[in-house]
Parts: structure tokens; C-alpha cells; sequence
């Protein structure tokens, strides 16, 4: 059986929104390993944006994640927020693609983020030794990256302008899930 994605398909955002939205068990039988070699981070946070934009349109909070081999460049995993679709207090993007990779050994990939993780996901990132954490939005929340970093994990921005935008949009509009998606129902309280 032939791939439908090959190395000589072009990098468009059509192709990364397929494989974005395709279970991650198909990938194997649906793009060729070298066309994953070919892919850049600002790739590969694309597909987290297409993933976070995912988690919008369902009416949920705009966070992606995607984990990927550091040497092979496949995807392993990828996910995002279903605090609100799925009733979830704590299915963020990153628990949602690290849930997806299953276990495995973390220490040989990177998770790439939309946005700064919070406290639950960058302690599940350092417990499970990722060797390289890649964030898109640091512009409308960040805090833990120096956490992350004091664990031996690299840490690099890699600002998305469009993930950027969709969180500052979703955040004007749902202020209040912003909140509990960050700190619990508790916090709206206070």
C-alpha cells in the first residue's frame, strides 16, 4: 500500500490540517517518513494551531499540542483542550497529545505547545523527561518556561501569530472559561 502524502507533496496548510486532523495511528499508512523530515518546527506548530483552532470551533478553549521524535520527525501523539467538550478538568492540549503518544519514552521528544503550559501540564511534562518543549504563545500567558528549564528540558518560543490572535479572541469572548481552564471553577469565586 502507497502513502497518499510523500515526500514530494508540497508544505501547505491544507496538508497540515489533514494530518493535524487525522488519528494518529493512521499517520503510518497516510504520510511518508520522509515527508515528516522535510517539516520544520514552525510546521509542526501549525498543525498545534489547527489542533487549538479545533478546540474552538467545538466550543472549547483554542490550546494544541503535538508530540514528535526528535530524530525520525514523525508525530507520536497530538491533541487539544476538551475542558468544555468533554467535561475535562484537566485535558489540556499537552495532556491531551501526551495521552494520544501513550507511554513511551518522552526523553527522545519534543511536545510543541500553542501556548505557555500551565502548572498541571508543565509538571507532566518534567515528570515524564521531554528533552524539548516548544511554546507558540508566550504573549498572552507564560510563567512556568523557567520551571521547565530548571528540569534540564530545553525550552524554546516559537511566537504563532495565528495562535496568538485565536487565544486573544477567545479569551474577549469567554473570559470566564479562560479563567477556570487556568485555575478551576474555584477561582471564579474569588
Amino acid at each position: 500500500m502507497s502513502v497518499f502524502i510523500t515526500q514530494d507533496t508540497p508544505v501547505s496548510d491544507a496538508v497540515l490540517n489533514v494530518i493535524a486532523h487525522l488519528p494518529t495511528p493512521s499517520l503510518a499508512a497516510t504520510v511518508s517518513p520522509a515527508f515528516f523530515q522535510k517539516l520544520s518546527d514552525a510546521d509542526f506548530m501549525r498543525m498545534a494551531v489547527l489542533l487549538a483552532q479545533k478546540g474552538y470551533d467545538e466550543g472549547g478553549c483554542p490550546i494544541g499540542g503535538v508530540v514528535v521524535d526528535n530524530v525520525s520527525r514523525q508525530i507520536l501523539g497530538k491533541g487539544h483542550n476538551t475542558l468544555v467538550q468533554e467535561n475535562h478538568p484537566y485535558n489540556h492540549g499537552e495532556t491531551s497529545a501526551i495521552r494520544d503518544a501513550g507511554r513511551i519514552d518522552f526523553s527522545k521528544t519534543t511536545i510543541f505547545t500553542t501556548l505557555s503550559p500551565c502548572d498541571v501540564c508543565a509538571t507532566l511534562i518534567y515528570m515524564r523527561q521531554f528533552a524539548r518543549v516548544v511554546v507558540g504563545n508566550v504573549t498572552s500567558a507564560s510563567g512556568n518556561e523557567d520551571l521547565i528549564r530548571s528540569k534540564g528540558i530545553e525550552v524554546d518560543i516559537l511566537e504563532d501569530p495565528v495562535g496568538i490572535d485565536l487565544y486573544s479572541k477567545y479569551r474577549s469572548e469567554k473570559p470566564e472559561q479562560d479563567i477556570e481552564d487556568w485555575k478551576g471553577l474555584a477561582a471564579l469565586h474569588k
